[in-house]
């Protein structure tokens, strides 16, 4: 499955670029599966986690176990999100904004995942 990074792609997920908002290829997509990392095939989020935040990029209220590591954002701000395994820069996860239950948005950019369909999983 592992196939040839973009430029861009490489921009986005190694020096920590963002997608323009409504751009994404996942951003309003709802199939039925998980996202992995683009890079490592880490599983980061399974799609039942997926909701429509309309903030341009695709939003996720939980990840899979702990495969997803927060660190401060050197804006000093916000919390940037990467892939546990590999490090590559995913976006950046809210708090508080009440848009599920779990109060959580997880904001990544679609040029660091690659979704996996349910029905091609095995088990």
């Amino acid at each position: 499955m592992k196939q040839e990074l973009s430029e861009f792609e490489k921009h986005v997920i190694f020096q920590k670029g963002t997608e323009p908002p409504f751009t994404g290829k996942y951003y309003n997509f709802f199939d039925k599966g998980i996202y992995i990392c683009r890079v490592c095939e880490t599983p980061l989020y399974d799609s039942n986690a997926k909701f429509t935040s309309h903030c341009g990029w695709a939003s996720f209220d939980s990840e899979i176990n702990q495969n997803v590591k927060r660190i401060p954002d050197r804006d000093g701000i916000r919390t940037e999100i990467v892939c546990a395994t590999c490090g590559g820069h995913l976006g950046h996860v809210f708090l508080g904004e009440g848009f599920t239950p779990k109060n959580i948005r997880h904001c990544v950019n679609s040029a660091s995942l690659q979704f996996v369909p349910a029905d091609s999983q095995t088990t």
